[in-house]
C-alpha cells in the first residue's frame, strides 16, 4: 500500500474561480480596517533584518509611508480586483527609491524590503483566510490567488522602482559632481563660503590638515578608463599613507584630475615610502604634490602647490618623474609667477626672520651676505663695514628666527633671502 503525502493545493477549484476571488476579498475587506497595524508590523520587520535601511528619522518616515501606501494599495487590488495593468508604485514608494539613490545604499537592499514585506503580508492574509473558512479546497485556491497578485504586484511595482533609483542615481551622482566642482572653485578663488554646509556638499573635513595632490596620465592607450585608473591610484595612495578618512577626487578632463588627501591632524606625509604600484608608474599615472597645509587656506595653498609642481613635471616631457614634490621643486615652481605661493614660501623658509621689520630686515641682509661670501665673518663685516661681532651676533639671531643652523637648507634660505630682497613686503609677512 502506497501512502501518498498530503496535497498541498487543491486542484478541482482554480484560483481565478468566483469562489476563490470572493474569498480573497472577503479577506483584504477583514484586513482593510487594520492597515496601520500591518504596515507597522511589516515597517519594524524590514528595518530590523536590513541594516542598511536604518536611516535618519526623515528617511524612515518615508519608508514609513511607502510601506503603508503598498499595503493599502495591495489589499485593494485583492478586494476589488484592480487589473495590475493600472496599477503603479505608491507615490512615497517611488520617492523612497529615490532617496536611497541620493544616499548610495544599494537597490539590493530595496528589493529585499520588497521581499520581506510581501511574504510578511501573505502570511498575515492566509491566517485571516485560515480563520474565515475551514475549507481546504477554498483555502487553498484563495492562498494562490493572494499570492499570484501579491507576487505580480511586486514584480510590477519593482521594475517601476528600479527604473526610478537608476534614473535618480545618475541624476543625483551629475548634479552632485557639478555641485562639488563650483564649491571647491568657490574655496579656490577665496570666496566667503559656509564651512559646515561645504563640507556636508564636499563629503570632506576642512577643518584638517590636507596634501593637494594633481595626477594625470602620460598615455592616452589606458582602455578608455584613465579617471578610474586615476582615482583608484589616489585612492591607494591614501590607505598606504594611513589617511585619515577618503580622498576627494575631482576630475578635471578625460585624462586629469585634483585630490586632496585628508591628513587630519598629521602635518607630514610619508611620500618616500610610497611604492611604484601606488604612484602608478605602471600604468604611466604621475603625481604631484603640494605640501601638507591646515584648515581652509591650506586646502587652496597646499593645491596651488601641487599645480606648480605639476608645471614642473610637465616641463621636463619625458625626463619627468613619476612623483613631483613642491618641497623638493619649489624654487622651481616659482617661477611660474605665482605671488601668493611665493609669499607663503618665503614665510615658511624664513620663519619669523620674515617678518617685515627693521630689526628682521637688517638680520636677512646680514645673513645674505654671509652665506654669499661662504660664511666668512672678516669678509662679511668688511662688506656691510660692520664690526665682526655685530656680524656673528646678527648670524646667531638670524638662525634663531629661522629655527635651524643658517647653513641648513642652505639653497632654500638663499633664494627666499633673494625674494625678500628685491620683493620686499610683497613677500613678506606684516609684523
Amino acid at each position: 500500500m502506497v501512502i501518498r503525502p498530503p496535497a498541498t493545493y487543491y486542484p478541482s477549484m482554480d484560483r481565478s474561480s468566483p469562489s476563490a476571488a470572493e474569498s480573497a476579498s472577503e479577506v483584504s475587506a477583514a484586513l482593510t480596517p487594520r492597515v496601520a497595524e500591518i504596515s507597522a508590523d511589516i515597517y519594524h520587520l524590514i528595518v530590523r533584518q536590513i541594516p542598511q535601511l536604518r536611516s535618519d528619522k526623515r528617511v524612515l518616515t518615508l519608508l514609513e509611508a511607502s510601506v503603508a501606501g503598498n499595503v493599502a494599495t495591495l489589499l485593494h487590488i485583492l478586494q476589488h480586483g484592480i487589473d495590475l495593468e493600472n496599477v503603479h508604485a505608491p507615490t512615497a514608494a517611488q520617492e523612497y527609491a529615490r532617496r536611497l539613490a541620493q544616499r548610495g545604499v544599494s537597490i539590493a537592499a530595496l528589493l529585499r524590503a520588497y521581499r520581506i514585506g510581501s511574504a510578511r503580508f501573505q502570511d498575515l492574509c492566509l491566517q485571516e483566510l485560515g480563520r474565515r473558512s475551514d475549507n481546504a479546497s477554498i483555502i487553498s485556491a484563495a492562498g494562490l490567488r493572494i499570492a499570484g497578485m501579491t507576487a505580480s504586484y511586486i514584480d510590477r511595482v519593482s521594475e517601476e522602482l528600479v527604473s526610478a533609483y537608476e534614473s535618480e542615481k545618475e541624476n543625483w551622482l551629475r548634479n552632485l559632481s557639478v555641485t562639488r566642482a563650483a564649491r571647491v572653485q568657490a574655496l579656490l578663488r577665496n570666496e566667503q563660503v559656509d564651512v559646515d554646509s561645504s563640507e556636508a556638499v564636499l563629503g570632506y573635513r576642512l577643518r584638517q590638515h590636507h596634501l593637494g595632490v594633481v595626477t594625470w596620465t602620460t598615455e592616452a592607450a589606458v582602455g578608455g578608463n584613465a579617471l578610474g585608473l586615476l582615482e583608484h591610484a589616489t585612492a591607494k595612495l591614501a590607505v598606504e599613507a594611513h589617511c585619515d578618512g577618503r580622498p576627494m577626487f575631482l576630475p578635471q578632463d578625460e585624462s586629469s584630475a585634483w585630490a586632496w588627501l585628508p591628513l587630519g591632524a598629521r602635518h607630514d606625509f610619508p611620500l618616500r615610502s610610497m611604492s611604484a604600484e601606488s604612484t602608478g608608474d605602471s600604468a604611466k599615472i604621475r603625481f604631484a604634490f603640494g605640501a601638507p597645509a591646515l584648515g581652509v587656506s591650506g586646502f587652496r595653498r597646499t593645491h596651488q602647490q601641487a599645480l606648480s609642481a605639476q608645471a614642473v613635471a610637465l616641463a621636463a616631457r619625458p625626463a619627468g618623474q613619476p612623483v613631483t614634490s613642491f618641497g623638493e621643486v619649489a624654487p622651481l615652481a616659482l617661477m611660474s609667477g605665482s605671488i601668493e605661493l611665493l609669499r607663503a614660501w618665503v614665510t615658511e623658509t624664513l620663519g619669523t626672520l620674515a617678518d617685515d621689520d627693521d630689526h628682521n630686515a637688517r638680520l636677512r641682509d646680514t645673513l645674505r651676505v654671509f652665506l654669499q661670501e661662504n660664511g666668512s665673518y672678516k669678509t662679511t663685516a668688511e662688506r656691510l663695514m660692520l664690526h665682526k661681532n655685530t656680524v656673528q651676533y646678527r648670524v646667531r639671531k638670524a638662525g634663531e628666527n629661522l629655527g635651524h643652523p643658517v647653513g641648513e637648507d642652505r639653497l632654500n634660505v638663499e633664494l627666499a633671502l633673494l625674494a625678500s630682497q628685491w620683493l620686499g613686503s610683497t613677500v613678506l609677512r606684516t609684523a
